[in-house]
């Protein structure tokens, strides 16, 4: 066994998970993130970056540094129902210095703040480092027992926060469990060739939405179906689902044969929670270890960087002279909950409707009325705009 010490400790190197760990370092707070893969790649995962992320990265002074990494840029969101469109959120009005979503790999997120981060003597990043779990004294969380190529590992920490994700192993060995809402979907991500003129909508709706994003030389297509209709879907047999797919974007109709395997599918089970309590003695959850979103506006993972932002700007001064306590920690949950609520409330409800009830329904047979609301009233798409891109509450960067 391999003991380290540290005065904050966290869990999960995703975008919360990196972010907190950069702004607490640079604050000068030792801090000390695990990651339980050897590196950020993999397939499939939140690639939406909002405008209320990208004006963190120019308060960091770093905006030109980062829009050098691959992406491509979204400065208007359409809706797409049976040939008709309407533009459902505009980013133009957004008083900041980048009015878009940038759809960006996450690895190269997660790289480039990583990169930034070692570059403060007090941040440590431990890949392939699994946390197994929690070290406790007289009632508090003390740290985290994790497993590395190298053996087991304790890491002892004034602080440990979750931010490893909807399948939070840390919230399992602390035995919470998230209160759930109804989810209104899953969604199958795959990939297809893009090919030059394609013209395919950024959302579709029938039978079934199919949301595509253009990666250059290919597109990420994700094809979201009711909760727990996937088993119906494979019964009627790929032919059935290239079908579907071709309906919603016929310019892809000639590749869709491509997907010859269901294990070309990848499976997101969509479960929007929340934890009552997101703390515990020596420990808070953040991100989707404490409210798991929908997919639905792309806005998780800048939910999750707003809670990081918020925690480093109201624990770092405290994590500078002492154990943060339950009321500091308490602070953080006052601070995002509503944010939180609101934005849940939003996806389950108001977005639900986009969406289709079973695989039968077709959406564009019974236009949902958020999509009528915004055919009448035009301006509501800044309103949008402004919910989508900054959230509910706009975190800045206000510790050096």
């Amino acid at each position: 066994m391999t003991d380290t010490s540290t005065r904050c400790c966290v869990v999960g190197g995703g975008p919360a998970g990196m972010m907190l760990g950069l702004l607490l370092a640079r604050q000068g707070i030792e801090v000390t993130v695990l990651e339980k893969h050897a590196d950020f790649l993999r397939d499939f995962r939140g690639d939406t970056v909002h405008p209320s992320t990208l004006e963190l990265i120019a308060e960091l002074g770093w905006i030109e540094e980062f829009l050098t990494l691959p992406h491509t840029e979204m400065r208007e969101v359409t809706v797409s129902m049976g040939g008709r469109a309407v533009t459902f959120a505009d980013f133009s009005r957004l008083k900041v210095r980048c009015p878009y979503i940038a759809f960006m790999p996450q690895w190269d997120v997660l790289d480039f703040l990583a990169r930034k981060a070692a570059a403060y003597p007090g941040f440590r990043l431990l890949r392939d480092t699994e946390m197994t779990g929690l070290l406790l004294e007289d009632g508090r969380v003390a740290g985290v027992r994790a497993h590395t190529p190298a053996g087991p590992l304790e890491v002892r920490a004034d602080l440990v926060v979750a931010a490893d994700g909807r399948h939070s192993t840390t919230r399992v060995a602390a035995g919470l469990e998230p209160a759930a809402g109804s989810p209104p979907m899953d969604v199958l991500w795959f990939r297809l060739p893009r090919h030059h003129g394609d013209e395919v909508p950024f959302f579709q709706g029938g039978h079934g939405t199919l949301i595509s994003i253009d990666r250059g030389d290919y597109w990420q297509l994700a094809y979201t179906i009711p909760t727990a209709a996937y088993p119906e879907l494979r019964q009627a047999g790929l032919a059935a689902f290239h079908d579907r797919i071709a309906r919603l974007a016929p310019d892809l109709s000639d590749r869709v044969a491509l997907i010859d395997d269901w294990r070309h599918l990848h499976q997101l089970t969509v479960r929007v929670d929340r934890l009552k309590t997101w703390h515990r003695p020596g420990l808070l959850f953040i991100g989707d270890a404490a409210h798991a979103m929908s997919p639905a506006g792309g806005v998780g993972i800048n939910l999750a960087v707003q809670d990081a932002v918020a925690t480093a700007n109201l624990l770092g001064p405290v994590l500078g002279t002492r154990r943060p306590d339950e009321r500091d920690l308490a602070r953080v949950q006052a601070r995002r909950e509503q944010p939180t609520r609101i934005t849940q409330a939003f996806q389950l409800g108001i977005l639900r409707d986009l969406y289709p009830k079973d695989l039968a329904d077709d959406t564009a047979e019974h236009v949902p009325p958020i999509f009528t609301a915004f055919r009448a009233l035009p301006p509501l798409r800044h309103v949008m705009g402004r919910f989508i891109g900054l959230g509910v509450r706009q975190e800045h960067i206000t510790r050096t």
